[in-house]
C-alpha cells in the first residue's frame, strides 16, 4: 500500500530542526518499507542559487576547438558583450542529509547531467520521498510527472478546492522545508513494450516557465518491478544517459534583473522590447552546456545503452522543436530503427543503442538555428568490452 504522512506529521516536519527532521524522515522511511511491497527512497534536495556558465572552457569543444571572442555586431543599446555566458540561476542539488551542509557528489557516470537536478530512481512498488529545502530568495516547489501524488505533494497551485496543509506543497518559501511523498505504482512504470524502465521529469511549478528557465528541472527513472538493482538501475542495461535538449531563455528567468545589472552594468542598457536583444540571451544547450562543453557521454563497444532524451518548456515559436541526432550509430526508439528523434516542449523519448563503431561522435539537434546556436555535444565509444 502507498505510504502517506498524516497531516499533523507533515505540518511538524516544516518546523523541525535538522536532527529532528533527519530522525523523522528515516523513521518514515523504515515504516514505509514495512508497510509497502517496495522500499522508500529518500532524497535531500535543495533549490540553490548559483552562477552557471554555459561555455566553461571559453571555446568550442566539439566543432572547431577554438576559443570564442564573445563579440557580435553592435546594437544591444549598451556596451555589454552580448554573448557573455555566465548567469545567475537556480538548481536542484542533492545533499547528504537534512542538515543541508554537504553536497552529495555526483558519480563519474552522471557528471554529464550538468545543470539538471539529481537523478531520482525507484522500482515499481517503491515510494520516492524528497525533503526539499529552499535556499533561494524566492518561492519554489517540486512537481513530478508520472508518479502518484496527493494534494500535499503535487507542487502546483490552482483552483483545486484545497486549503490549509494541502496547499503547503504549492510554494515553499525561502528558507523553508517541505517533504514530498510520491508512491510509484504500476502505472508509473514501463508499459508493455517499453523495456525495463520508464522516464519522467520533475521541476518547480510555482511559475513553470520562469522556474525552468531559471534552471529547476531534473530527471526521474522508474524501473520495472523485479528488474532493478539495489540502486534502482535496470539489470538489463550496462549504461544509461540523460540528455536535455534545452533552450534556456534568460530573458524569461527570475534572475533577469540581477543578470542584466551584472552583465550590462546598468539595467537601462537592456531593451526588453527588442526581440533581437532578447535572442542574445537564449541558450541552446545539451544539459546546460553549449558547443560540446559538457562532460562527454562515454560508453564501450557492445554495451547495452539506454538514452533518455527530453526538452524543456519554451514559448518561442519554431524554437520549440528539437531533433536529436546521433552520428555513426543507430538506436531503436518506439520500436523503430533510427538515428534521429523529434521532441516537442516537455516531451521525452527513450532510445536503445548497442554501440558498434568506436570513436568520438557528434550528438546534436538537426534544426539549423539550434545547431548554429551551439546545441551539440559529443559521445565517445571506447573499443571492446572492459576487462
Amino acid at each position: 500500500m502507498p505510504v502517506h504522512h498524516s497531516r499533523v506529521t507533515l505540518a511538524c516536519l516544516l518546523l523541525l530542526s535538522a536532527p529532528a527532521l533527519e530522525a523523522q524522515a528515516h523513521h518514515a522511511a523504515e515504516g514505509g518499507a514495512s508497510a509497502s511491497a517496495g522500499r522508500v527512497r529518500l532524497y535531500y534536495v535543495a533549490a540553490d542559487e548559483v552562477d552557471w556558465t554555459y561555455i566553461p572552457s571559453g571555446g568550442d569543444q566539439a566543432l572547431t576547438g577554438k576559443r570564442n571572442d564573445f563579440s557580435r555586431e553592435p546594437g544591444a543599446k549598451g556596451e555589454l558583450d552580448p554573448n557573455a555566458t555566465t548567469y545567475r540561476k537556480a538548481r536542484f542539488r542533492e545533499y547528504t542529509d537534512s542538515s543541508f551542509r554537504t553536497l552529495k557528489p555526483r558519480s563519474e557516470a552522471w557528471e554529464h547531467l550538468g545543470i539538471l537536478g539529481p537523478l531520482l530512481r525507484a522500482e515499481v512498488g517503491d515510494t520516492i520521498r524528497i525533503v526539499l529545502r529552499n535556499h533561494a530568495t524566492r518561492p519554489y516547489s517540486l512537481h513530478p510527472h508520472g508518479v502518484f501524488y496527493d494534494k500535499r505533494s503535487e507542487g502546483t497551485a490552482y483552483l483545486d478546492g484545497t486549503s490549509g496543509i494541502d496547499r503547503m506543497d504549492d510554494s515553499v518559501p525561502p528558507g523553508k522545508t517541505h517533504v514530498y511523498t510520491w508512491p510509484v505504482p504500476e502505472r508509473a512504470g514501463p508499459a508493455d513494450g517499453d523495456g525495463s524502465t520508464a522516464f519522467w521529469l520533475y521541476h518547480s511549478h510555482v511559475d513553470e516557465g520562469k522556474d525552468i528557465n531559471s534552471g529547476l528541472i531534473g530527471p526521474m527513472i522508474v524501473t520495472r518491478r523485479g528488474m532493478a538493482r539495489e540502486d534502482g538501475s535496470p539489470k538489463d542495461f550496462d549504461r544509461e544517459f540523460v540528455a536535455d535538449f534545452g533552450l534556456f531563455d534568460e530573458s524569461d528567468s527570475w534572475y533577469l534583473d540581477s543578470n542584466v545589472v551584472r552583465l550590462y552594468g546598468d539595467a537601462k542598457k537592456f531593451d526588453r522590447t527588442d526581440e533581437k536583444v532578447r535572442e542574445w540571451h537564449w541558450f541552446f544547450t545539451v544539459n546546460g552546456f553549449l558547443q560540446g562543453n559538457g562532460p562527454m557521454f562515454t560508453m564501450r563497444q557492445g554495451e547495452r545503452v539506454r538514452w533518455y532524451v527530453f526538452t524543456n518548456t519554451n514559448e518561442v515559436g519554431a524554437w520549440d522543436i528539437h531533433t536529436p541526432h546521433w552520428h555513426g550509430q543507430t538506436v531503436i526508439a518506439n520500436h523503430m530503427r533510427t538515428d534521429m528523434i523529434m521532441l516537442t516542449p516537455m516531451m521525452s523519448a527513450m532510445a536503445d543503442m548497442v554501440p558498434d563503431n568506436p570513436g568520438i561522435w557528434l550528438f546534436h539537434c538537426h534544426m539549423p538555428g539550434h545547431f548554429n546556436g551551439g546545441m551539440y555535444a559529443r559521445f565517445n565509444i571506447l573499443p571492446g568490452a572492459k576487462q
